[in-house]
């Protein structure tokens, strides 16, 4: 018997000497001790305490704890009175837009802030030159004009039964969503994912743009080598997943249909 399985089965039967008659109900850190426990050995022999369900459910709130610590999720707000900051500016300058109200915190306090965070924090009720629409190209025209002559990629984490992190790499057909290449690595690096590109892109691929976020995986030595593949490379804004949104898309899909359902 392993040093792992006396401390699995020393750890129940402690539950048990506690109060001499029947165990206590196991606590939040009980059951995750004993979910960490049964990764190293075949734990259904051991198992006395609970059903091995229940200790399957254990595994799983583990899973939600891990990701609730790890993941947070959408664009930080900026400090309050930085919101009230760019609010006043609006106020007291009705001809200001959301550029020139980003370029005057930069220059004037060194507050580095988006114009698309500034356009947050405008008050919706003045009728001054932001609301009109700029007349360049916005990113949703640009991405149903040029659908056929774009592809896109990005990453996803899995973790497994062990809490060992895997990178998903896919990369897929803006027009039709076909899905151009997909592959598993404990380690990404850059030169592995540029080697994914050029399985997934053949010599006559027609493709001009390739879509990807700014992870430090896509590093500048890989975006100028996918200019070589006849590529041009569109980095999407810090924190901004719908602009990438049909390749986010596919990422959930396949966790709420296939990741979510397997441990």
């Amino acid at each position: 018997m392993t040093t792992t399985e006396n401390l699995f089965l020393r750890k129940q039967l402690a539950l048990y000497q506690e109060r001499q008659i029947k165990p206590c109900r196991p606590t939040q850190a009980t059951r995750m001790a004993l979910a960490w426990l049964a990764r190293w050995f075949d734990w259904r022999q051991a198992l006395v305490l609970v059903q091995p369900a229940t200790l399957i459910r254990w595994h799983r709130q583990g899973f939600r704890w891990f990701w609730r610590r790890t993941s947070q999720p959408g664009r930080p707000p900026i400090q309050a009175d930085l919101q009230a900051l760019i609010r006043q500016m609006a106020r007291e300058n009705l001809s200001w837009g959301e550029e020139r109200i980003a370029n005057e915190l930069w220059l004037k306090l060194g507050l580095r802030v988006s114009p698309r965070t500034v356009r947050k924090y405008l008050p919706t009720h003045l009728d001054h030159g932001w609301h009109q629409r700029v007349p360049s190209q916005r990113w949703l025209t640009f991405v149903r004009n040029h659908a056929k002559a774009i592809v896109a990629c990005d990453f996803c984490t899995v973790v497994t039964v062990s809490f060992r992190l895997l990178y998903v790499f896919v990369v897929m057909e803006h027009a039709t969503r076909r899905i151009l290449r997909t592959n598993v690595t404990v380690h990404p690096t850059a030169q592995w994912t540029l080697q994914q590109l050029r399985e997934a892109l053949t010599s006559a691929h027609g493709y001009r743009f390739l879509i990807h976020d700014r992870d430090t995986i896509f590093s500048q030595d890989l975006d100028q080598r996918v200019r070589h593949l006849g590529l041009r490379v569109l980095k999407t804004p810090v924190r901004s997943p719908q602009a990438n949104a049909l390749c986010e898309r596919l990422l959930g899909t396949l966790r709420r249909e296939c990741l979510d359902f397997l441990i």
